[in-house]
């Protein structure tokens, strides 16, 4: 786009090159003038006059290129503070002291801006993204500064001059400032000193270090001669702008006027013999050369304004000099600068890797709609791949990565009039204008497509996913209400109607509040002691005794008393805490263990979480070591899932295990698809045969040929079998029939406190008739053969009063 000027524009600029072309044409022809009408002496006084006035013109518009150059770095810098404080996740992570986030963004900005320093200054003083220390005066200098409100300006940090920008960071309260420093080196003084035609030597120096006579005022510089080193020296000292008033900069510029007089001396006799000549070339060249000069330089200012003030501007280029290469330059620093807000723009507000816009786009348009379509339903749909993170996890985060895009894009067709946006991860969300029937319709398509086959990379992939909907204004009038609501009831579809919808509840909100308060004193519980374990008796047929106790935990809450497992273990799976939990399990099953007799075991269950998280091995052993427990009784039972995402690294954490002697049982066994590849992969010391079957004992007459094979196989491989949920005289008789080693469940004993374990095994003489008489009820013989297994058991409880 071409820079056009409107006419008031042209007459003001026109008056301006006027009067300066004017005053070139007659200074010229005036100084020649005098030179041919004047004595050598009085020539050599013209040229020494002369000298000075282009030394200090060179030094004016040297300043007043520093001040340009000062004022276009320092807009620059502010216009990029401003972008970055505007920002809301950078505006979010400041408000939240999220020191990452805050590095990462000032880091980016720090390369691209060539800074020397970019940090967060708080309204307490603390500065945050400093690359290198602050010392405390300088800290307390820039923040005093900051409190009075400078923006920028130079000021002496570390011992150096620095150019600092400062832009306030609003949430819409002031928090803080985006402080961004540049500093004023040798170089880039000398890179000032090449635009200007004398080396004037530039240098920054504290007003407090000049001599009271040479200082300059607020509105106009000082120019000062000096006699040093056998030269006469003009020295221009004007203010710059300070970023801290008690401590105002100059810009000194310096240059040798006896240097500039020498070559001078050659000229005196040719200037009384060229001087009439000079005066009619002077006047001519001098019209046409500051024609030139002023007027690209005219429309340069004026596009530089117009940058400046948020506008996009072009110089038009109609030569081929120096100034023609300047305004090209100023052209393509334009279109740079365009390019990177475009780009900084796109990158805050969109997903890097589908296109789709980001969370803080979708707020936006959430609030844009509900504003603009008062009285207007909406509808919020959060969506949820299922079992993504196994692509992930076998074919490599590349094909996830192709999977989410091409979800993306079957997104962006389902909702031609809605709006999509990738919410991090394998989560979605499409924001549509309707109600309730077409969510429902909208989330139907949505399952329908993500449930087709994907094919990706060269693998075949059908995935599903999870929905959970919104409705404004009646789910929430707020982008952070229809959010919030939304994932609840994408919780509720995942845990519940995998692969559905759902939509939002008022009771989905009341049970997040539940969980989150179980998730609270779940912490208070572990850190005030309120976990204990109880021990369910597993009962040998073959021994006739007990041979061992699994380790059940149960939470006492101090006000509701004993909270179900099934209640808090799910949620300590979810947020890890079952990682603590689990290691205080297996300490305290080892130290209780330990009082018991040497032939029973402990058999503790081990979270799919717990053992992923690589510190199983070094918790069994501080356990074994630190109660005393010799490893072949501490029984650790694990379930198939364990199998399902890396059977390799489960084979060799469960080889490790059995390598320091402890046992390992498969838990819930023949509820999966792959027990007997199981079986063959790892030989495990015990299987347990899942309720479900001891269930359908009485039920189906397949059940008793499940269990004969299931104990037939474990016998075949060395393994010993439990029966799980043996509640019936009837599933004991069958089960003792069948060949299964123990039995555990109701019909022999609830799980019970460590008390009523020592009592059952006799460890507590006082209270072993109490404890022990309602086991020998409870096997009462009924038929011949209940008569022998209710014997034993009564010989069992016998054997242990004697002991």
């Amino acid at each position: 786009m071409t820079f056009r000027w409107s006419f008031k524009t042209r007459r003001v600029v026109y008056r301006i090159v006027s009067r300066i072309s004017i005053k070139m044409t007659v200074f010229f022809a005036v100084m020649f003038a005098v030179a041919t009408t004047v004595s050598i002496i009085g020539t050599s006084i013209v040229i020494e006059n002369y000298a000075k006035k282009s030394i200090n013109r060179e030094m004016a518009a040297g300043s007043e290129v520093f001040e340009r150059i000062a004022k276009m770095q320092f807009e620059q810098l502010q216009q990029a503070g401003s972008v970055l404080a505007a920002d809301f996740g950078f505006r979010e992570a400041t408000a939240t002291g999220d020191a990452a986030t805050i590095d990462s963004a000032l880091n980016t900005l720090e390369t691209r801006l060539v800074l020397s320093d970019a940090y967060v200054v708080g309204l307490d003083g603390v500065v945050v993204g400093a690359n290198r220390e602050l010392k405390m005066p300088d800290k307390n200098r820039l923040f005093a500064a900051l409190d009075m409100g400078s923006e920028r300006g130079i000021a002496r940090l570390g011992g150096l001059e620095t150019m600092i920008v400062a832009a306030p960071i609003e949430t819409p309260d002031l928090i803080g400032w985006v402080v961004f420093t540049r500093q004023l080196g040798k170089d880039e003084l000398k890179g000032l000193a090449k635009l200007s035609a004398l080396d004037l030597r530039p240098k920054i120096v504290p007003l407090s270090a000049l001599p009271k006579s040479s200082r300059p005022s607020s509105r106009t510089s000082s120019v000062t001669e000096t006699n040093a080193d056998g030269h006469q020296w003009l020295v221009r000292a004007s203010l710059v702008p300070s970023f801290m008033e008690p401590e105002p900069q100059v810009l000194l510029l310096t240059y040798s006027l006896t240097a500039a007089l020498a070559g001078y001396q050659p000229i005196f006799m040719a200037l009384l013999i060229f001087g009439v000549a000079g005066i009619c070339l002077a006047i001519a060249g001098s019209w046409i050369l500051a024609r030139r000069i002023a007027a690209p330089i005219a429309m340069l200012e004026q596009a530089t304004r117009s940058v400046g003030s948020g506008e996009h501007a072009q110089v038009l280029v109609r030569t081929h000099d120096e100034i023609s290469q300047l305004a090209k330059s100023f052209n393509r620093m334009v279109h740079s600068i365009a390019d990177r807000e475009r780009q900084i723009a796109h990158m805050a507000f969109h997903d890097g890797l589908t296109g789709l816009a980001n969370r803080s786009l979708l707020r936006e348009h959430i609030i844009d709609r509900l504003k603009s379509s008062t009285g207007k339903s909406f509808a919020l749909l959060c969506l949820d791949l299922d079992n993504f993170k196994g692509v992930n996890d076998t074919l490599g985060h590349p094909t996830g990565d192709a999977l989410l895009c091409e979800v993306a894009a079957r997104l962006q067709r389902l909702a031609e009039n809605g709006f999509v946006a990738r919410l991090g991860g394998d989560e979605f969300a499409l924001f549509i204008e309707g109600d309730a029937r077409s969510a429902a319709a909208l989330a139907h398509a949505v399952l329908a497509s993500t449930s087709e086959q994907i094919v990706v990379n060269g693998h075949r992939l059908v995935t599903g996913t999870s929905i959970g909907i919104a409705v404004a204004p009646h789910d929430g009038s707020d982008p952070t209400s229809l959010l919030k609501n939304a994932d609840l009831a994408l919780y509720r579809a995942k845990n519940h109607d995998k692969g559905g919808f759902r939509f939002f509840e008022p009771a989905m909100d009341a049970e997040a509040q539940e969980r989150r308060l179980i998730e609270l004193d779940l912490h208070d519980a572990i850190r005030n002691g309120e976990l204990e374990l109880y021990f369910q008796p597993l009962f040998a047929l073959s021994e006739n005794r007990v041979t061992a106790f699994e380790a059940l935990i149960r939470w006492n809450h101090p006000k509701h008393g004993l909270v179900p497992p099934i209640k808090f273990i799910p949620l300590a799976e979810d947020t890890g805490l079952i990682i603590p939990i689990g290691d205080w399990v297996i300490r305290e099953a080892c130290r209780v263990a330990t009082t018991w007799p040497k032939h029973i075991r402990v058999a503790v269950n081990i979270s799919p979480v717990q053992f992923r998280s690589n510190r199983l091995n070094s918790v069994v052993i501080q356990a074994l070591t630190g109660s005393g427990l010799e490893p072949n009784r501490l029984e650790l039972e694990i379930t198939e899932s364990l199998f399902i995402n890396d059977i390799q690294n489960t084979l060799e954490s469960l080889k490790s295990l059995r390598g320091m002697g402890v046992r390992v049982a498969l838990d819930d066994f023949g509820t999966g698809y792959s027990s007997l590849s199981y079986l063959r992969k790892f030989p495990f010391d015990k299987i347990k045969i899942d309720r479900t079957f001891i269930e359908d004992l009485m039920a189906q007459d397949g059940a008793t040929a499940i269990i004969r094979s299931i104990t037939s196989l474990a016998e075949a491989l060395g393994m010993e079998t439990t029966a799980e949920g043996v509640e019936t005289i009837d599933q004991l008789d069958i089960l003792h029939e069948n060949g299964c080693d123990q039995i555990q469940g109701y019909y022999f004993s609830k799980p019970v406190p460590v008390a009523e374990v020592n009592a059952m095994l006799g460890l507590n003489r006082q209270d072993l008739h109490e404890h022990s008489a309602p086991i020998i009820d409870k096997v009462a013989p009924q038929t011949p053969n209940k008569k022998v297994i209710a014997s034993k058991l009564d010989e069992e409880v016998k054997k242990v009063r004697a002991a």
